[in-house]
């Protein structure tokens, strides 16, 4: 179980498209992450599961979305959040930041970072405690929307 806080979050801390790429069909995770952002003060738009990359970058486009955020337990994160990397590039949304979740490697930030992805999350990184989600975001959403479009916005904000 996710705790949050007590206190009011501020109004309009981001933006954040949360989806689920590929054929995993799991969605537990990030729907407990979406109402968790949500509660912090994000915006979040959960678009649901077996997106294919264009069809995320579309929604990001679509949204006006600060931060991309993936959830991935089926191994193939890695080729997806490059994917969806490329797909978002294509569109002129380089300046915004993706996030990857679910069951994700450590020994894969280094793979991560290299196809673009800003913040990975992994199992256990947060225990029950939202702050430190929360904080990585309002940094990702800062970053996002300090950069020029069409600029990275994969420089990483925490351990990939």
């Amino acid at each position: 179980m996710i705790s949050v806080s007590a206190r009011k979050p501020p109004a309009n801390r981001g933006r954040i498209v949360v989806a689920k790429v590929g054929l995993d069909g799991h969605d537990r995770g990030a729907r407990v992450l979406a109402r968790m952002l949500r509660e912090e003060g994000f915006e979040v738009v959960f678009v649901g599961i077996r997106h294919k990359p264009d069809q995320v970058a579309d929604i990001a486009v679509a949204e006006e979305a600060d931060v991309v955020g993936l959830s991935i337990l089926s191994g193939a994160h890695v080729e997806l959040a490059a994917a969806v990397r490329r797909a978002l590039d294509a569109r002129g949304l380089a300046h915004i930041p993706i996030t990857v979740g679910g069951l994700i490697p450590r020994a894969d930030g280094e793979l991560l970072r290299k196809v673009g992805v800003a913040r990975a999350f992994h199992p256990g990184d947060s225990g029950i405690d939202s702050g430190p989600i929360s904080a990585a975001m309002d940094a990702l959403v800062d970053q996002s929307r300090a950069a020029e479009p069409g600029t990275s916005g994969t420089a990483a904000t925490g351990a990939v």
